[in-house]
């Protein structure tokens, strides 16, 4: 080979793609925001779940769901359907801040 026809090899050899550099590779941490991910849609399930029992736990504090009938039992459907409070934010707050049942 002349010297030339190196010179062209050299200059082709240059336009290959470096091989080390052609894949890119991601520095985020997937399994630690997968983590956080599934940490708030765990936290988002328990406020949920957090809600509808001081929703229900306040319907039968303050008698909302008496069955017409026999008043001193519980009408199971009215629990599954009451609002006792306007907001759901107010149950949450409600349920954190007490945390021991009042005497």
């Amino acid at each position: 080979m002349t010297d030339r026809e190196e010179g062209i090899m050299k200059m082709y050899d240059a336009l290959e793609p470096d091989e080390k550099r052609l894949f890119s590779v991601s520095n985020v941490n997937h399994l630690a925001w997968s983590l956080v991910v599934l940490l708030l849609v765990l936290a988002g399930w328990l406020a949920t779940a957090l809600v509808n029992a001081e929703n229900q736990r306040n319907a039968l504090m303050t008698r909302q769901c008496q069955d017409r009938v026999f008043k001193e039992e519980v009408d199971k459907t009215c629990l599954l359907t009451v609002h006792s409070r306007e907001h759901w934010w107010q149950h949450l707050s409600y349920a954190l801040g007490h945390l021991s049942p009042e005497k």
